[in-house]
């Protein structure tokens, strides 16, 4: 599963964290690792961003990049 997939107030865990150059490496530096577990707070109200609680950090991340990520373990 995708974290784009995850409904508002769902919890899940990174397995994977796809992409390439740039964009991988910005997803990185906010804390989206492998092993991380990661909050939905909320989507905009067009579904674009959303946004996720990473380690107490509230982050916001288009719907497109966040269909990079793989997650399992959703709750």
């Amino acid at each position: 599963m995708v974290l784009s997939e995850l409904k508002e107030g769902q919890t899940a865990t990174i397995v994977r964290v796809g992409g390439n150059g740039i964009l991988r490496r910005r997803i990185l530096e906010m804390g989206i690792l492998k092993g991380t577990d990661v909050y939905v707070e909320k989507y905009a109200p067009l579904k674009d961003p959303m946004e996720l609680i990473v380690k107490g950090y509230h982050i916001s991340l288009r719907v497109e990049e966040a269909a990079q990520i793989t997650v399992n373990n959703v709750r």
